[in-house]
């Protein structure tokens, strides 16, 4: 089969798939002799749409076998995988299109031809479904607190609802491609398929230059004296003539003719207004942000026409300190700030704020986990007993409130004071053994609960950390290993703290040729 046979096959199955033939569509793209990761790719889908989930998993492996960074094959194939109840493969194809985002927002399909946009926060919320159906409960709840930084559109409420529900370790609904999302052939091409008449008919006709002895098909033409008008320059293009700035700090809209940003993003200023807002262009979109919120930067103009979709890749800089006030508009448009968008907005600013918190425990020893505001005093007092290894009737926590140096025993009905004491998103508790269970099993002061100990390594390297879990080591520090996480970290204790680090920069403390 021809180039042109595959297009317009191709074509045709779309046609079926515009009017809802299913049956008809899929048959077309089957006959297709030439498939490639796109044709797969349909196929796939329509089986999917048809519930065969054997015949579209098969489809799906094809098109990963002929593209294997097709996020969106990967993405579709966990969905497929999630409704066999396979769920450690979902978990896997949805790790994969995440991965194959390359830590972009979101991939937008429409110039390969398919009208989707495969957003990363969506990606997040489905693999946080498979981990909850695994019973992986604390990495479900991680999994979305990260979909909740990548959030940018107001339709992405739901991942706030799914944080809730495994909270209670309830399951939520999938994130599914609407139902005749299809990759379609490029226009130009599908255009080339109508016959044209290149030679036309034989016409003789006047020439109006002087001593035309010309006697082919059409007589000789006067010269024109002006070359003729640019063509238009695509809009994407005219944009990218905007002066490129890096943005500082995050912004949240609260009109529709304002754009989202976050830190890093590379947006291109088209004008800037006498009241310090600038009109931008980013990701497709045109729309108000602060002056004052962004930076200048420097991109030749190869760049700007040869990498502009590449701009985006670059990983966002962090936060410089406390964004700037938010200047007021000379002329906003009343139409547009209506009530319904300025409640979503301060919702949305809201939910970022409350999105995590770092709880800091002293015990024996200083530990921290992150977990999310306002949780109940039952799901806070089961993690920590998971984190220290101990019976949740055995703890009993207590907090300072602000300013009073006394601890406050926390329970069920302290607990709205608790998260009201949380500052900068840091919580501070203190834990302690009960007596009674002390007793009850037979300890003693010197017989207190002591993490097991599985092995004593030395550290080959100096590891500094960047999250409140991880352990600080200096090359030489002695390690006593608590537990394995995985097959690349350790948690361990050392110097009286206890945390995570990799399992590479230690090595098993060996004392006269014998391992302690």
């Amino acid at each position: 089969m021809s180039f042109v046979d595959t297009i317009r096959q191709w074509d045709k199955g779309i046609a079926y798939a515009d009017n809802k033939d299913w049956t008809a569509a899929l048959n077309v793209f089957l006959d297709i002799r030439d498939q490639n990761s796109k044709i797969f790719f349909n196929i796939g889908s329509l089986h999917l749409n048809n519930h065969e989930l054997d015949a579209a998993e098969k489809a799906f492996d094809k098109s990963i076998c002929k593209d294997e960074h097709l996020a969106i094959a990967f993405f579709q194939r966990g969905i497929t995988f999630y409704k066999k109840e396979m769920f450690e493969e979902s978990r896997g194809d949805f790790q994969n299109a995440f991965a194959e985002l390359r830590g972009n927002q979101l991939i937008d399909y429409n110039l390969l031809g398919l009208r989707y946009k495969l957003y990363a926060c969506e990606v997040l919320h489905n693999m946080a479904l498979t981990q909850a159906q695994l019973g992986q409960w604390d990495k479900a709840q991680g999994s979305l607190l990260t979909a909740l930084n990548l959030k940018t559109e107001s339709k992405h409420a739901y991942i706030d609802q799914a944080l809730e529900s495994i909270l209670k370790h309830r399951m939520f609904d999938l994130v599914e491609i609407k139902r005749g999302t299809l990759f379609r052939p490029k226009k130009h091409y599908v255009a080339e398929l109508e016959n044209k008449d290149y030679m036309g008919k034989a016409k003789i006709l006047a020439s109006i230059v002087p001593e035309d002895k010309f006697s082919g098909f059409a007589p000789l033409q006067p010269q024109v004296e002006e070359a003729p008008v640019q063509p238009k320059t695509p809009e994407v293009l005219r944009a990218l003539e905007g002066d490129p700035h890096s943005v500082l700090y995050e912004f949240l809209p609260e009109t529709e003719d304002e754009l989202g940003v976050l830190p890093g993003n590379i947006v291109f200023v088209l004008e800037k207004g006498s009241d310090n807002w600038a009109t931008v262009f980013f990701n497709g979109k045109k729309g108000l942000v602060p002056y004052n919120y962004l930076e200048p930067v420097e991109i030749t103009l190869s760049s700007k026409q040869g990498q502009a979709d590449n701009l985006s890749d670059a990983i966002p800089a962090p936060p410089r300190g406390e964004a700037p006030t938010r200047p007021k508009r000379r002329r906003a448009p009343d139409s547009l700030k209506t009530s319904s968008a300025l409640k979503t907005a301060a919702k949305a600013k809201e939910t970022r704020k409350v999105q995590r918190c770092i709880v800091k425990i002293h015990f024996k020893y200083t530990l921290a986990i992150t977990t999310a505001p306002g949780l109940p005093y039952s799901a806070l007092l089961q993690k920590i007993g998971q984190k220290l290894g101990l019976p949740v009737q055995q703890i009993i926590l207590s907090y300072k409130k602000s300013g009073s140096n006394t601890k406050v025993t926390v329970n069920e009905s302290e607990m709205d004071s608790v998260w009201k004491s949380v500052q900068n998103d840091r919580l501070v508790l203190w834990c302690d053994l009960s007596p009674v269970e002390c007793q009850s099993t037979g300890s003693t002061e010197e017989t207190d609960h002591k993490p097991q100990v599985l092995a004593t390594m030395v550290a080959l390297h100096a590891f500094e950390g960047s999250q409140p879990e991880d352990l600080q080591l200096q090359c030489g520090d002695i390690v006593t290993i608590l537990s394995k996480v995985n097959n690349e970290w350790f948690e361990g204790q050392c110097n009286g703290k206890v945390g995570i680090f990799p399992a590479l920069f230690v090595e098993e403390l060996v004392m006269e040729d014998k391992p302690i």
